[in-house]
């Protein structure tokens, strides 16, 4: 059978993410022939395109979290939460949703498929305490899980219309089957849903990412250079104290953009190789009056951590740095 593909339109992308940019771009590389490609194109979209002011956009489409939503996708997603709610925990929800406004300068942003009304208000109370700029992040993430579950769900639709001339779609049954995974991956707590996690991609970022943020200006660092290189000699782990370089292997390199985020250092594998990683910033170049030539941070991936992500940002100022890992 012709592969069939399928095409999405910037109104109906606009219905998955409130980020004009994230439509057009998704429409730009429209047609798709699979889910999978799609919401692969997705993700390199929002966390590589999309700048601060799409991400701020998106957020601002959704309503209120514990507000009646108007769409029916915001309809159904808060479904759970609306339907265990009472006027004591929706005053609350409400209090602590002004409360994070007024400290973020966004509504609270998270994928509320299967969520109940209390477990919205402690993930909210618990996220409360984070930095603006980590929080920043997870909401961006938590967007990414509703777009790609509304992806799914308009994937299926789209695949269905077009098959209407087929006895059977094995691509509209492909779409069906990923909406109830992703559903489960990024929702259910039950063992039944865990076992569907593993059948798909567990990337949403790029392995390894870092940002660097400007705290004597307090803004971005536009135009760092970095480079990120991997521990590949004799020894097993490098020594302090040892003068050879020779054992540490180019990855990749980029430099960052007007938001402080550096471009690809590494593909996007499923698998990170477990070993020693080390990200090295051109500080010198950026800050020449500063007291750092360059910043090198050496960090540790273990087995057991081989599919996680690791977003090592840097905090810089001419005469102190500060560096974390984020989410």
């Amino acid at each position: 059978m012709e592969e069939m593909m399928v095409v999405l339109d910037e109104e109906e992308l606009l219905g998955c993410c409130g980020s004009t940019k994230f439509a057009k771009e998704m429409a730009s590389a429209s047609p798709f022939a699979s889910l999978n490609q799609a919401v692969s194109a997705a993700r390199h979209i929002w966390f590589n395109l999309v700048d601060v002011n799409g991400w701020l956009d998106a957020f601002s489409a959704h309503p209120q979290i514990g507000q009646s939503p108007s769409s029916q996708w915001s309809k159904a997603e808060q479904s759970t939460a609306l339907a265990t709610a009472n006027e004591s925990s929706s005053q609350e929800l409400s209090d602590w949703n002004n409360r994070y406004r007024l400290r973020f300068g966004f509504i609270f942003i998270i994928c509320a498929s299967g969520r109940t009304t209390a477990e919205i208000l402690a993930e909210l109370k618990k996220r409360y305490t984070n930095r603006p700029i980590i929080e920043f992040e997870i909401a961006a993430q938590e967007q990414m899980k509703i777009t790609e579950l509304r992806l799914a769900k308009l994937f299926s639709a789209k695949a269905k219309a077009s098959s209407a001339t087929f006895q059977y779609s094995a691509t509209a049954k492909t779409a069906e089957d990923r909406v109830s995974i992703i559903e489960g991956h990024l929702c259910a707590s039950t063992e039944a849903s865990a076992g569907k996690i593993s059948h798909i991609p567990t990337r949403t970022r790029l392995p390894i990412t870092t940002h660097v943020l400007d705290v004597s200006q307090g803004s971005p660092a536009a135009g760092v250079e970095v480079r990120l290189e991997m521990w590949k000699g004799i020894q097993p782990r490098p020594l302090f104290g040892e003068t050879d370089v020779s054992g540490w292997v180019y990855q990749g390199s980029s430099t960052t953009n007007k938001d402080g985020r550096c471009g690809q250092l590494m593909g996007m594998i499923e698998d990170m190789n477990p070993g020693f990683y080390k990200i090295i910033f051109n500080t010198g170049k950026y800050c020449p009056e500063g007291f750092f030539p360059y910043v090198s941070i050496v960090f540790e991936i273990r087995e057991s951590q081989k599919r996680e992500h690791f977003h090592v940002p840097l905090l810089l100022s001419p005469f102190s740095f500060t560096t974390y890992r984020g989410s």
